[in-house]
């Protein structure tokens, strides 16, 4: 009776209303997991700089529109200041020697600092809507044009990025980058300079997130400095849920590049339910720590329990 009344007692418009926001924020999230997703996946390098280049980017472009320039211009600017940070990643790994673990955590430790300096010494920086032609915003889920809605915005933004990926990773440098994440010792033996091609897939990956970034500071209406605490989480919870969830359908480099995307709007979708049944918003981190640790563990378990036993030996001699 008491599961009854609970239930009963939830508002289905509510969830409904909140959906295209969710979606919305999921997408732009979805663009920062494509970040991750060239680190983790194709260098198969452990990036902690992602929490910094979140804010990095933010902070950049709420700065630079504020100060006159265009949406466009902002943005580029945002994506070239992560691409630095990814390199001050790169050199600290590669030619200081510093695991990369520990090279994105003192480049994430600097950039606290750079970040509260590029935003004039506060924590926290807002933008207007009005005032500002912001490329994407909350206001823009209803009632507008499509071609400004920020959902038809960033998924046109997703695509381009999508497609531009796919063609780079497809030249010589950009196999030269993937052959590196899939064996080093064989790429540097094939001539590959490894430590440059680490670098670039660093300055890339941290680029896309710090792009992300500006995106979501101009969608939320302001920059703040813990912006990207924990966003390493959510970019591996896009990454793994996306390859768990439709890993089998296609092998398409480019269709793994859009599961991505697809990850994090279910996980926001999963969070989003999660808050329309009433649990507190102050365990949100525990939740996601939960879903990302259920859903790595989705592929083990199935290789475990569910899958059929190898039969040992060949067949018997007449």
């Amino acid at each position: 009776m008491f599961i009854l009344n609970y239930f009963a007692s939830l508002n289905p418009v509510a969830f409904t209303n909140a959906l295209p926001g969710n979606v919305a924020q999921g997408l732009i999230w979805g663009i920062m997991a494509i970040g991750v997703f060239i680190t983790y996946k194709i260098l198969d390098l452990a990036d902690l700089t992602v929490d910094g280049t979140m804010c990095t980017g933010g902070a950049v472009c709420i700065v630079m529109m504020i100060n006159g320039h265009s949406v466009g211009f902002s943005l580029f600017c945002a994506f070239a200041a992560g691409m630095l940070a990814g390199l001050a990643t790169g050199i600290f790994h590669t030619a200081m020697g510093i695991p990369a673990i520990l090279a994105g955590i003192l480049t994430q430790l600097g950039l606290y600092s750079i970040n509260l300096r590029i935003m004039g010494n506060k924590s926290n920086i807002a933008i207007s809507t009005d005032k500002y032609g912001v490329l994407v915003s909350l206001r823009y889920i209803k009632n507008v044009v499509f071609y400004k809605n920020t959902l038809f915005v960033v998924a046109i933004v997703i695509v381009v990025l999508i497609g531009v990926l796919y063609w780079f990773f497809g030249t010589e440098l950009g196999c030269s980058i993937r052959s590196t994440g899939s064996n080093q010792n064989m790429s540097r033996a094939q001539g590959i300079n490894t430590d440059m091609t680490k670098i670039i897939g660093l300055m890339l990956s941290n680029g896309i997130v710090a792009l992300s970034s500006g995106l979501l500071a101009q969608y939320q209406g302001f920059a703040d400095i813990n912006m990207g605490r924990g966003a390493i989480v959510i970019g591996l919870a896009a990454v793994i849920i996306g390859e768990v969830v439709f890993g089998k359908i296609s092998r398409n480099f480019a269709f793994s590049l859009l599961t991505v995307a697809l990850g994090s709007i279910i996980y926001y979708l999963v969070m989003q339910v999660v808050l329309w049944l009433g649990l507190n918003s102050n365990d949100l981190k525990l939740l996601s720590a939960l879903v990302v640790a259920v859903f790595l563990a989705i592929p083990y378990m199935k290789r475990k329990y569910f899958s059929k036993p190898v039969k040992k030996g060949g067949a018997r001699r007449a």
